[in-house]
């Protein structure tokens, strides 16, 4: 057991259902990256304002992810340009909760983002490892993909998989939800080209923006600072040439993330 296992232990854990009262009426979304050591001197301050998901007795889920984009790379370069109305289209894998959802991200005009998603079969979703397989949950889902996407189901195929644990923790005002991500690992579908980002972790909070937050000031105190990570476009950026795909104003984000894992 870890020493971060120990400390999710020691706080109160919140179900499914309880977690639905969590009403972010006024939502704001904000991401951090940071290491492990940082996260866990955050969740040792945090543990008493805090409760932690648990699902069946598992407060750290396993997840994977499927990411589609156009022949082009029509989505990665809107996002690499800060285009409003970008789009992301992915299947995501609860591993523990054998449940799979084939899920369409746009992040509006006001940069708010909204998520559709439609179930999909876990079982077959996993096993779609061949291009011909991952053409088919688009074509098996192509009303939903023709009315909640900006580009035909046709110009979609596979780039890019990613693992990942999760930590979901809410405030005790149920008033904020908080989602680590780490463990990060990354497998391009295109190039063959595998990345691994064990050690950086990724803090995403989601508020009410009228409501006071106490995990801000934690974060500020551990020098924590807000910092846009995609995990689609960094994955993207991490396995491809420049050549092949450009990186742009990426570079930095890439930089960071790297330095990051040098100073643990």
């Amino acid at each position: 057991m870890t020493a971060i296992d120990d400390i999710l232990r020691q706080m109160q854990p919140i179900t499914l259902e309880q977690m639905s009262g969590v009403k972010l009426m006024n939502r704001s979304d904000t991401k951090f990256i940071t290491t492990e050591a940082r996260l866990l001197q955050l969740l040792t301050l945090a543990r008493n304002h805090y409760y932690v998901q648990d699902i069946d007795g598992i407060k750290v889920g396993r997840y994977r992810t499927l990411y589609y984009d156009t022949t082009r790379h029509e989505m990665y370069l809107a996002h690499l340009h800060g285009h409003a109305g970008r789009q992301k289209i992915r299947v995501r894998h609860y591993m523990d909760s054998a449940l799979s959802f084939l899920e369409v991200k746009t992040k509006n005009n006001h940069g708010r983002t909204r998520k559709k998603r439609v179930a999909v079969d876990h079982h077959a979703a996993i096993a779609a490892t061949t291009e011909a397989a991952r053409r088919d949950l688009i074509e098996d889902n192509k009303d939903f993909v023709c009315s909640k996407l900006h580009y035909a189901p046709e110009t979609l195929t596979g780039h890019l998989n990613n693992e990942f644990e999760r930590i979901t923790l809410v405030n005790t005002a149920m008033t904020e939800r908080l989602t680590i991500d780490r463990a990060l690992r990354f497998d391009n579908i295109l190039t063959g080209n595998r990345f691994d980002l064990s050690g950086l972790v990724i803090i995403e909070l989601k508020r009410d923006g009228l409501k006071p937050s106490p995990i801000l000031a934690l974060l500020r105190e551990l020098r924590i600072m807000p910092h846009g990570f995609s995990k689609y476009c960094m994955g993207m950026a991490f396995t491809s040439s420049r050549q092949a795909l450009p990186q742009g104003r990426f570079k930095e984000r890439l930089r960071y993330a790297l330095k990051m894992l040098d100073t643990q």
